[in-house]
């Protein structure tokens, strides 16, 4: 204990000591991160390379802990071979963290030197072995756990955009690691904690709101990094079947923030790297909350994450499931309360009908286009035209074609309830239908109408005129 004891004041006092001088080295150099008045809040330019204090206090209060005499210092040592080889993944992460806050990288790049650094952590032997209790295939375990690096390194990255948020979060997600190990009597796992927690517990006093300095990505992947390789660790010597749920638990906030980002963006048809406006933070501010208070209630909901998933390491396998009920209904109703427009839209499309409607109007249209292409006569192609607009509730139509007039009225004196459907063709040309207000017809069914209507009838011309050459030639001949 004395050991823990140590590791952790060392790790806070250096942290403490060393963030105020990183901040001012890169205020003298101009390395800031500017506000935008958007995304990012803050109200003046403040340092983001915040992670490199954090980073050395771990570094210079776990090697202390090795050269000393301590019990802790030989707990450590026995696993030396492990931390050794990991040394590399993380030092990876760290580096191309700190050349993306100095420089700026690609979002290809940055995903590059993640996935060597989660490589790096597989080869020297960071994997998830089982998932629910069920031994994984040995061709699996690679790839499974690189996502799960991976996406850690990116959920603490991405909610890193409040005043003392990812810090908080990391550390709460530590400390909760750090009690686990405990209880598994998992000493390594335990010491390896503790200097991560006393250096963000060092950093989160500068970087609270107001903050003067950011984690930055050199800070928030390498935390991220880091929580992840411990979640693994922390399922290996789990005794309840569902080892890693414990760890997705302990950084529920991060990876829901993530998940959510990923889903909004795809359902919006957005790439998933471009940033939005759309983060849990972000609609907490939307709605009204101070920065401050933002993060508080996010860190009350880590707080309910880390408490479940220390009961689901406490708890038999026959209780857990209540835990993991409770767990996905919380989540539930956080998302609920967030009101994202993405996944109410997306519910009502698949459970409202839109789906369906959609999908018939759809089939419509393509059964539309393919009776289109068999008409023979432009009379035959304007017949299927105006027919179909009857089925999509067109009151009137209108043919200009070629110098002729073609018009049908089914409602004349329903002109100044409807608005107009006008399609453009060759010159003067045009095809001009009446649309209810209250005619319940997509616009993507619109659209794809119009297009089949211009398509068809800009060929009609050509074909009537092309026959009325063949009729001038022909009489040509004869005479």
């Amino acid at each position: 204990m004395f050991s823990i004891l140590l590791v952790l004041a060392v790790s806070f006092l250096i942290s403490w000591v060393a963030t105020p001088l990183c901040r001012d080295l890169c205020l003298r150099h101009g390395w800031v991160d500017h506000p935008d008045g958007n995304r990012k809040t803050h109200q003046r330019a403040a340092p983001r390379t915040g992670g490199v204090a954090i980073m050395l206090s771990f570094a210079v209060a776990l090697s202390l802990l090795i050269a000393s005499p301590l019990t802790g210092g030989a707990v450590v040592k026995q696993g030396f071979p492990l931390v050794w080889r990991l040394l590399p993944a993380p030092a990876l992460i760290f580096a191309a963290g700190l050349l993306d806050d100095l420089f700026g990288l690609r979002p290809w790049q940055k995903l590059l030197g993640q996935a060597a650094g989660a490589g790096l952590a597989c080869w020297a032997g960071i994997r998830i072995q089982a998932l629910g209790g069920y031994p994984l295939p040995s061709w699996s375990t690679l790839p499974l756990t690189a996502l799960w690096l991976v996406a850690c390194v990116n959920a603490f990255n991405l909610i890193d955009g409040l005043d003392g948020l990812a810090a908080g979060l990391g550390l709460f997600a530590t400390l909760t690691t750090f009690a686990a190990a405990l209880l598994q009597q998992n000493f390594e796992l335990a010491i390896a904690t503790v200097p991560l927690s006393g250096a963000l517990l060092g950093f989160l006093r500068y970087n609270f709101s107001p903050a003067t300095i950011f984690l930055g990505d050199c800070g928030s992947q390498t935390v991220g990094f880091l929580l992840g390789c411990y979640g693994v660790l922390w399922s290996q010597k789990a005794t309840t079947l569902l080892g890693m749920t414990a760890p997705v638990m302990a950084l529920s906030i991060p990876l829901l923030d993530t998940a959510l980002s990923v889903a909004r963006r795809l359902l919006g048809g957005r790439p998933i790297f471009r940033a939005d406006r759309g983060h849990i933070h972000h609609r907490l501010l939307d709605r009204g909350l101070t920065p401050r208070r933002a993060t508080l209630i996010l860190y009350a909901g880590a707080g309910v994450g880390a408490t479940l998933a220390v009961l689901l390491s406490l708890l038999h396998h026959q209780y857990s499931g209540i835990v993991i009920l409770l767990f996905c209904g919380l989540a539930w109703a956080g998302i609920q309360h967030l009101g994202y427009v993405e996944f109410e839209e997306a519910r009502r499309m698949l459970f409202g009908g839109l789906f369906r409607h959609l999908l018939s109007a759809r089939v419509s249209m393509r059964q539309f286009e393919e009776r289109l292409a068999k008409a023979g006569s432009l009379e035959e192609s304007w017949d299927l035209i105006r027919s179909a607009g009857a089925e999509l509730g067109f009151t009137n139509s209108l043919l200009r074609l070629d110098g002729s007039i073609r018009e049908c009225q089914s409602d004349p004196a329903a002109a100044s309830q409807c608005w107009e459907l006008r399609i453009p063709l060759e010159g003067a040309d045009y095809a001009q239908f009446l649309v209810p207000f209250q005619a319940p017809v997509q616009a993507m069914t619109l659209t794809s109408f119009a297009e089949l209507v211009r398509r068809d009838l800009k060929s009609r011309p050509q074909a009537v005129a092309a026959g009325r050459l063949a009729l001038q030639h022909s009489a040509s001949s004869d005479a």
